[in-house]
């Protein structure tokens, strides 16, 4: 049995683990999803969320050695929190996520994919400290694969996304070195370019880096899949 730390990405909250955590219970294992600083049911308001509070969430959560999956935005944050402290950090496991470049914000990053499917869907708050996605584009960036329902479970759920925490680069060292990292990629994702994904993967141990046949949302797509695969992860 292992224990997984389940970490959203931009504008989510743990609600969209919902149908994972049940997959993994089934498969003998424990998780946990948290709502970061600003997300979900946590009130932080958006213009006082920083990466640095999005990392102290995440080690806040880890009272014991867990396997913590980061998806998209949270790779930024699961890399600096492992940098921190990587006690209990069992496994790295970057799901359709950044994986932070040395002196780059995700921000900077995301402006050097091959292409920008979510920029057009940005729609910025009046003091430009946050961020929300265009309703008519979400189907289409993040769900477009899922179940029906998928949409009208999760927009209403959707929050603003602060810009700070995708404006810090992070920078890492032996801590985070020490520590099994593993991607998963989404063959079908329409938010973060799939070459993309591949492009930040290109030096890691191929049995490291494996790959799924869906969208940005693998959680609703396929949680099942998405389960296996973890399990497959814990048990390497």
């Amino acid at each position: 049995m292992a224990d997984f730390l389940l970490v959203h990405g931009a504008a989510h909250g743990a609600w969209c683990w919902r149908d994972v955590i049940p997959e993994l219970a089934d498969l003998g294992h424990r998780a946990h999803a948290i709502d970061l600083p600003g997300h979900g049911e946590d009130s932080t308001p958006y213009q006082d969320v920083t990466l640095d509070l999005y990392a102290d969430a995440i080690l806040d959560a880890l009272d014991r050695p867990m396997i913590v999956v980061g998806h998209s935005m949270a790779g930024y944050p699961i890399t600096l929190a492992a940098e921190r402290k990587p006690l209990n950090f069992q496994r790295l496991i970057y799901l359709c996520a950044y994986v932070p470049h040395p002196g780059l914000s995700l921000a900077e990053m995301r402006m050097r994919a091959p292409s920008q499917p979510l920029l057009p869907a940005i729609r910025m708050t009046e003091d430009r400290k946050g961020w929300t996605a265009d309703p008519a584009m979400i189907r289409d960036l993040f769900y477009h694969d899922c179940p029906e329902a998928t949409l009208e479970y999760a927009t209403p759920k959707l929050c603003i996304q602060a810009t700070q925490p995708t404006s810090a680069p992070v920078k890492t060292g032996k801590n985070y070195e020490s520590i099994p990292r593993y991607y998963i990629k989404c063959r079908d994702d329409r938010t973060i370019p799939p070459e993309y994904q591949s492009e930040m993967t290109k030096d890691w141990p191929e049995a490291n880096v494996s790959t799924m046949d869906c969208s940005h949302s693998p959680f609703f797509a396929d949680p099942a899949g998405l389960a296996k695969r973890l399990d497959q992860i814990a048990k390497t």
